[in-house]
């Protein structure tokens, strides 16, 4: 099955102008908020934000189309290589071990080891249903 790399989806592009228009009126409306009598600072920086949002989605539409063209276009990722990489053994720090408590010094915690046995063995495995 070939594909028209020349195809172009109409809802998405619809999406695309009525998403931009979107932001720029939303951009419009902060910037009258902003010169209004209670306008703020914050105002201000929405009015300039919005714009920014509806840059980014005729860009990211952009990038969609030139990655459905060419979807070999490895040119902004990283260099995927075959081999599986490791994390090095001394990379991380090692883990704290709590210390060991032998049953016969403490009876509450061997008691409440027993209880706790007790309890795993009579539970039915919930898992398989």
């Amino acid at each position: 099955m070939s594909r028209n790399p020349t195809r172009r989806r109409p809802a998405l592009i619809l999406f695309v102008v009525v998403g931009a228009l979107g932001c720029l009126a939303l951009g419009w409306w902060q910037w009258e908020r902003f010169e209004a009598v209670g306008g703020t600072g914050q105002n201000l920086g929405y009015a300039f934000q919005w714009p920014l949002f509806a840059a980014f989605l005729v860009y990211a539409y952009r990038r969609f189309v030139q990655l459905e063209d060419n979807p070999d276009d490895t040119s902004d990722r990283p260099d995927a290589s075959d081999e599986p990489r490791e994390i090095p053994a001394d990379l991380l720090p090692d883990r704290p071990s709590a210390p060991r408590v032998d049953d016969a010094e403490d009876p509450q915690t061997a008691q409440y080891n027993r209880y706790l046995a007790e309890l795993a063995a009579s539970e039915t495995d919930r898992s398989t249903t």
